[in-house]
C-alpha cells in the first residue's frame, strides 16, 4: 500500500472526526478539539492518506523543548493491522530527530496490546501507571517512554524497524 502523511490541515477535521469515533467510540476528541490542536504551538499532527486521497488515520504530538508527547494516533477500523499505526509513529520519529528531541512519551490504555507491542517494537517502555485514567471506565494508563533516539542503540533499532515497514509501506 503507497501512505503519504503529510500535516493534518483543518479541512481534514471531519474525516479525522470520523476516525476517532470509529477508533475510539463514545469518548473520543471533538471536532473543537481537533481545531484547537492546529493553532496549539506546540502540537504537530499529521494525516496518512491513501493514493485516492482517502484519509485512512492521523496522528499528533506536541514537541516540548527536548521532549516529545503523543497526544494520538488512530487508524480507520478498516485499515487495522495494516501499518498505518506504525507508519504515523515513524512519521513522528522522523520529526523528532528533526526536531533535535531527545524522548518521546506516551499514554496507552493497559487493555490496548496491539499499541503496547507497537511501542514495545519502537523502543518504549513502561515507566509507571496513572490510575483510573481514562474517564469512560476509569481504565489505567501505562506511561510508557523512550531512551534518548540519538543514543546508538535506539538509533539501530528504529533503522532496522524503517526497512521492515519500507517492505509493506511505502511511503511518499
Amino acid at each position: 500500500m503507497e501512505i503519504t502523511v503529510k500535516p493534518m490541515q483543518k479541512e481534514d477535521i471531519d474525516k479525522v472526526a470520523e476516525i476517532e469515533i470509529a477508533a475510539y467510540g463514545e469518548h473520543h476528541w471533538s471536532k473543537d478539539s481537533f481545531y484547537e490542536e492546529l493553532s496549539n504551538k506546540l502540537a504537530h499532527y499529521s494525516c496518512a492518506i491513501k493514493s485516492d486521497g482517502e484519509i485512512i488515520g492521523f496522528s499528533g504530538i506536541w514537541h516540548i523543548i527536548d521532549e516529545a508527547h503523543i497526544t494520538n494516533i488512530a487508524v480507520n477500523p478498516k485499515f487495522a493491522g495494516q501499518k498505518i499505526g506504525e507508519t504515523l509513529l515513524k512519521n513522528m520519529i522522523d520529526e523528532c530527530y528533526k526536531s533535535m528531541i531527545k524522548y518521546i512519551t506516551l499514554e496507552v490504555r493497559e487493555s490496548n496490546i496491539p499499541a503496547i507491542k507497537l511501542y514495545e517494537k519502537y523502543g518504549f517502555k513502561s515507566l509507571g501507571v496513572r490510575k483510573n485514567y481514562y474517564q469512560d471506565n476509569n481504565e489505567n494508563a501505562l506511561i510508557m517512554w523512550t531512551e534518548n533516539i540519538f543514543w546508538d542503540k535506539f538509533k539501530t533499532m528504529f533503522n532496522e524497524n524503517t526497512e521492515k515497514l519500507k517492505e509493506t509501506i511505502t511511503q511518499k
